[in-house]
């Protein structure tokens, strides 16, 4: 089992994906989609610590950070589907903000 002790959020959290898109800064390696940005979601659970991929994608050491299971409504994301479909994305916790 991951460290999970120092998660920010707890299962049932409603969260908030940051809307910022930093690769139109600076080329980056980002793990978290574009149409969840700015979204509103439920942590379902904290995974544990894993290094960041943002930083070992350009041969950075790669802080390790809290990796979450965040579930969303699919029809707002995707413009279709039936109430009570969800998308389940794993998504760090320095993307995530309280909702």
């Amino acid at each position: 089992m991951h460290d999970t002790a120092q998660a920010r959020f707890a299962p049932g959290a409603r969260v908030r994906v940051k809307p910022g898109r930093p690769e139109r800064i600076a080329p980056m390696h980002l793990r978290t989609p574009h149409y969840v940005r700015g979204r509103e979601g439920v942590v379902a659970r904290a995974l544990g610590r894993f290094p960041n991929p943002e930083d070992l994608a350009f041969g950075r050491p790669g802080e390790p950070r809290i990796l979450y299971h965040v579930e969303f409504d699919q029809p707002p994301v995707w413009g279709e589907g039936e109430v009570g479909d969800t998308v389940l994305i794993e998504i760090f916790e320095h993307w995530l903000e309280e909702a």
